[in-house]
């Protein structure tokens, strides 16, 4: 009796390890969508899902993170197409999906182990196929999709309820920075982040056609559940926008709402406390996710679902959104690849179109569209708390408002290309930065002297304190110069003629908003080294005084109307300083980036 008991309590045991085993229902749906899970379960489920289906997932990692934690990587393609060589042998288009990159805002987590089950169409023992499933059923017939479903990995596990007082679930969720304190979208451009560094290997590796990047909102309430941003403006090609124009806006949003959906422009909010009275275009640039996949020419779309919403809502637009993605690059096979590969092509042809330039700065545009927005009614009171007003939404009060839209961004300011940049081999920072980009560099053998533009960058104001662990320059006057100067062996060359300058452009121009002398990166340039006693300057003052006769008024002039001036010593011999060879050679201000045109650049690279 005992030993059939026993044998009757193995077989239930053994039946309940096979239907768990069996059981596809991934944890966030277990849970209703109350809580997300950890990075530890995470990758439990995608090693199982991966494991089920070898044929079409693989599961890897792209990096390592500062705490220890693999960079997870799923790569789910039909065909096996498992590595950067084999995706495209195949032709197929990439599709890039992270989700993480805020670990507070995780919906795209939770989609993505949805949407890679219902892809292998893995399912528990006792159901048939869902619809999900069978709707995904060709949908990597003609793509390839890489999902990073946690990008800020320490962030993700430094969890509690207590880090967006905005959102409505899960009930817990990780902390927007990384363990070193760096919001990671904020840094493509600078990658300073270790995990943005390994990001940019594989982002070169890959060279996906589309990124997606996933996000949830802040700001105010109203009836959308998923908003969008696409980087229109700037140095993005005419033929991604065109394509991004027509797939995402014409037929792939529109799909999301027969879904069930309510779908809108991203809402950055002219006045947090009143909706009507606009939206305006925040311009993201080149640190952000979509700004700098279009200096990659690439499409890229930041989808932002609507904090208020419940978070299998949130989960299951940004759910629907990928499989409508997925649907449009079957239905339009070979579509965005040909337009990546044209853009290209332009970015490698125009280097060899004189006075061809780039817009690296833009403002908003002055004139707004308008708008239809779909919101709530909403109440002003006046605060006793803040002395301000409180606004507050009524969501059972449904309410359309047409308000402004200040949409477009106007070119503030372009730079006239060179051939070439050079950058010394004294700062191999910089070099490192830009092979981390991707960027083809030449390095010099011998030392080289070459015609060169340089620029003079004067009066500098930095910030009043740091912003992403860096002091950002603010301002400085900039003047161009052209000399004949001489490079030590080692020396980059960065020529324009390659698929990615605009990355170098946006990384080399001093004026371009994320560029890196804006970091800080070259801030040891407005440092001046050497000095000289009060007794040598009273001496060479009064040499210069009696040589120059334009300089002695000068002078005489600033003593005038500049009481501060009269009145400071070091301020006064300070000024022949400034004027005589002894500071002019220490290249104060001098930017150690040089431009080269196509003549300088062929003597470079001929150079015996």
């Amino acid at each position: 009796m005992l030993r059939r008991l026993a044998s009757i309590l193995c077989l239930l045991a053994v039946c309940a390890a096979s239907a768990h085993a069996d059981d596809w229902t991934t944890p966030a749906e277990t849970a209703h969508f109350k809580t997300t899970p950890s990075y530890a379960d995470t990758r439990a489920y995608l090693q199982k899902l991966a494991a089920a289906a070898p044929d079409k997932l693989k599961l890897t990692r792209f990096g390592v993170s500062p705490e220890g934690r693999d960079l997870m990587l799923v790569i789910a393609a039909s065909g096996g197409e498992f590595t950067p060589e084999a995706a495209r042998r195949s032709g197929k288009e990439i599709v890039f999906v992270q989700a993480g990159i805020h670990a507070g805002e995780i919906e795209g987590k939770d989609a993505g182990l949805m949407l890679l089950r219902d892809l292998v169409d893995a399912k528990s023992a006792s159901a048939k196929t869902s619809p999900a499933a069978a709707r995904l059923q060709h949908a990597l017939d003609h793509a390839i999709l890489l999902y990073a479903p946690i990008f800020n990995v320490d962030g993700h596990e430094n969890s509690n309820p207590y880090l967006r007082i905005n959102q409505n679930g899960p009930d817990e969720m990780g902390f927007r920075a990384t363990a070193q304190n760096l919001n990671l979208n904020r840094d493509y451009i600078k990658a300073a982040a270790p995990e943005m560094q390994a990001w940019l290997a594989l982002w070169n590796a890959w060279l996906p056609d589309f990124l997606v990047d996933v996000h949830t909102t802040d700001g105010a309430d109203y009836r959308y559940d998923l908003t969008w941003y696409t980087e229109d403006w700037g140095p993005l090609d005419a033929g991604i926008k065109a394509w991004q124009d027509t797939a995402l806006k014409m037929r792939i949003f529109p799909q999301v709402e027969k879904r069930g959906h309510l779908v809108s422009p991203y809402l950055e909010l002219k006045d947090h406390r009143d909706i009507t009275k606009g939206i305006e275009n925040f311009g993201s640039g080149q640190r952000y996710s979509t700004g700098y996949a279009a200096l990659q020419n690439r499409a890229a779309l930041l989808v932002e679902t609507h904090m208020l919403k419940s978070y299998e809502v949130r989960v299951r637009a940004t759910y629907d959104l990928v499989a409508a993605i997925l649907d449009e690059l079957r239905a339009h096979p070979g579509e965005l690849r040909r337009v990546v590969e044209a853009a290209d092509r332009n970015t490698i042809a125009r280097a060899a179109q004189p006075n061809a330039s780039l817009p690296i700065l833009f403002d908003t545009g002055e004139r707004p569209t308008t708008f239809k927005l779909k919101g709530y009614a909403f109440t002003q009171t006046p605060s006793e708390i803040s002395g301000d007003v409180w606004t507050q939404y009524d969501p059972g009060n449904a309410k359309d408002y047409e308000i402004p839209n200040w949409r477009d961004l106007v070119v503030k300011h372009s730079v006239t290309l060179p051939a070439a940049y050079l950058v010394p081999a004294g700062w191999p920072q910089v070099i490192e930065k830009l092979k981390q980009h991707g960027l083809q560099i030449e390095l010099t053998a011998k030392p080289l002297t070459v015609a060169a533009e340089r620029y003079q960058l004067d009066a500098p104001q930095w910030a009043p304190a740091p912003f992403e662990g860096q002091l950002m320059l603010r301002k400085f006057t900039a003047s161009t110069n052209k000399a004949t100067l001489t490079f030590p062996p080692g020396s980059a060359l960065v020529r324009l003629d390659q698929r990615a300058a605009n990355v170098a452009v946006n990384l080399l121009e001093p004026e371009a908003p994320d560029s890196l002398l804006r970091w800080g990166v070259f801030n040891a340039i407005f440092e001046q080294k050497e000095g000289a006693d009060a007794r040598v300057l009273e001496k060479l003052a009064r040499d210069m005084l009696a040589k120059d006769a334009s300089l002695k008024a000068e002078f005489e002039t600033r003593l005038k109307n500049d009481p501060a001036f009269a009145a400071d010593a070091h301020a006064r011999l300070d000024f022949f300083y400034r004027r005589s060879p002894w500071y002019a050679k220490q290249n104060v201000g001098a930017y150690p980036v040089v431009r080269l045109d196509a003549a300088a650049l062929e003597a470079a690279r001929n150079a015996p």
